[in-house]
């Protein structure tokens, strides 16, 4: 649904802005498929008007003329809309060309790609790659598969609340929840939500590898003020582990566990093809050495073994 909106005002925007004169409700109307299949002249009026205002809102210069028979037309003058001359460095050009890789794999990814040949087009410098004679096989990617990446990312940036069923790691069944969504960020491979959970009236961070079924959105403002994006980084890597105050002891098999033995601060032969690490410990280290299954063992602390054994049992009883 948000998919069609955004093609219907994208089609209205071309045709105001493609026009040398203004065009009036009726030529519209049968200019643009979904006005077209309004079912009446009342429903096709309320989609316009909300249409029109949308895109006010969203900066473009829409103009309301009154022909001299009196019907009113309405365009968009392209030396109104002109945007500034694009001005890039070879630095924002290479943050631009990364982002747009978070779409390699939604369906925005023709959009995406698009814009970047019209950056170009407009004078934007081209990315140079830094491994260039070193490791030009390497090329950084931000893959997206879950299904609801797309619809959280619309929420997100139109600020409307979203219900989910989600199913936390430690537990059986999925549970719905409601949530603001604030913003999306990636953290070792995986999309996390960051968000305002409503019925636990504080903010929480949601893996979207375990939302189940369709994201739904909800009417409605904000209840909860929306944090400044360094906030909301801070907050996904706390709940995703990366921030870490303590230190964890625990088995590794040999062989295994490579992105641990990363970050382990000390290692150690343990005998019996085992290595004993120690491991900066935070928020989301249990879900994560539960990824490694038998390859792992947790010696201390305590409740971190704990926290692991009960996510074991949760993934065995299915």
């Amino acid at each position: 649904m948000a998919i069609a909106k955004a093609e219907r005002l994208m089609n209205l925007a071309l045709c105001l802005l493609g026009t040398r004169r203004p065009l009036s409700k009726r030529e519209l109307r049968g200019s643009i498929e979904a006005y077209m299949e309004a079912g009446t002249d009342d429903s096709f009026n309320r989609m316009f008007e909300r249409d029109k205002d949308d895109l006010r809102e969203l900066g473009l210069v829409i103009e309301t003329v009154e022909a001299l028979d009196g019907e009113i037309g309405y365009l968009a003058r392209r030396d109104s809309n002109r945007l500034p001359p694009v001005s890039l460095d070879a630095e924002e050009a290479a943050a631009l060309g990364l982002a747009a890789k978070v779409w390699q794999q939604a369906r925005l990814a023709g959009a995406a790609s698009g814009a970047l040949q019209k950056l170009r087009a407009a004078g934007m410098p081209e990315a140079g790659d830094p491994y260039e004679g070193q490791h030009s096989a390497i090329e950084p990617r931000i893959p997206v598969h879950e299904a609801a990446f797309e619809p959280l990312m619309l929420a997100c940036r139109d600020r409307r609340p979203v219900t989910f069923d989600y199913r936390k790691s430690n537990a059986v069944r999925p549970e719905q929840r409601q949530v603001e969504p604030w913003a999306l960020e990636c953290w070792r491979g995986q999309w996390y939500l960051a968000g305002f959970d409503r019925e636990r009236g504080a903010e929480r961070v949601f893996r979207l590898s375990r939302i189940t079924g369709k994201v739904k959105s909800r009417a409605g403002k904000y209840t909860a003020d929306v944090p400044d994006v360094v906030t909301v980084r801070e907050t996904v890597a706390s709940w995703a582990g990366e921030t870490a105050d303590r230190s964890a002891r625990i088995r590794l098999r040999q062989g295994a566990g490579y992105p641990l033995r990363a970050r382990a601060t000390a290692v150690r032969d343990a005998g019996g093809g085992w290595d004993e690490l120690e491991i900066p410990y935070g928020h989301g280290l249990d879900a994560w050495l539960v990824e490694f299954g038998p390859d792992v063992m947790v010696l201390e602390p305590a409740d971190l073994r704990a926290d692991v054994v009960d996510r074991l049992r949760a993934v065995a009883k299915g």
